[in-house]
């Protein structure tokens, strides 16, 4: 984990990888939830026995938003900055999803801080807007599941 004391540190950083996370397992369940949650019950995601005839990955498959949606507690892992007060979802500049992620897959992110520009001020809140890209890559696999350039508003 990179610790950065507040924004001019961080924003210092701008061009340089942040880091990567440990493996983590994308099991059943959790693609279940993530159905669950968004109404996407789609079979790819949820029949194993179907999947296992019909799908040409042979397996059941995690959404790509599910991927996606690991985002910030993968970044949790990655960075901190201690002087940042609330931090929000701003968008996306790009998001592809480029290679399966198969239930019961380990999946890790790596990092870059791409971008930092100044934001307008929030009633006093001195804030930044950040864009990060995103690469999460499933283990034993060369090309990775997916690729987004994130972006973040930070206020100290």
């Amino acid at each position: 984990m990179t610790s950065f004391p507040n924004l001019d540190a961080f924003t210092a950083h701008a061009g340089q990888e942040l880091g990567t996370t440990d493996w983590v397992t994308i099991s059943q369940e959790q693609i279940q939830l993530f159905a669950d949650a968004t109404g996407d019950h789609q079979w790819i995601h949820l029949e194993p026995d179907r999947a296992a005839r019909e799908s040409p990955f042979k397996t059941t498959i995690a959404h790509g938003f599910l991927t996606l949606s690991l985002a910030p507690r993968l970044l949790s892992e990655i960075y901190t900055i201690e002087s940042v007060k609330m931090g929000v979802n701003y968008g996306a500049n790009k998001i592809r999803f480029t290679n399966a992620v198969p239930s019961g897959s380990r999946l890790r992110m790596k990092a870059w801080l791409h971008h930092v520009e100044p934001t307008n001020a929030n009633e006093g809140a001195r804030g930044v807007r950040v864009i990060i890209e995103c690469v999460f890559e499933v283990e034993g696999q060369t090309k990775p599941a997916c690729v987004a350039e994130l972006i973040s508003l930070l206020f100290e």
